[in-house]
């Protein structure tokens, strides 16, 4: 239960730094990070597969 409303907190905190930023500033850094995310999963899914 702690660990939900800490969760809660950071989205809210990160939400609303968000929301003060300009939409091109906003949408940039979104799709750093889902690139960013992208490459890690596949690079996960690649070293965890047997030879």
């Amino acid at each position: 239960m702690l660990a939900l409303v800490a969760a809660l907190l950071l989205l809210g905190i990160l939400l609303g730094a968000v929301a003060h930023l300009p939409l091109a500033i906003s949408l940039a850094a979104t799709t750093v990070i889902g690139c960013w995310l992208l490459i890690f999963a596949v690079r996960e899914r690649t070293s965890r597969r047997p030879r």
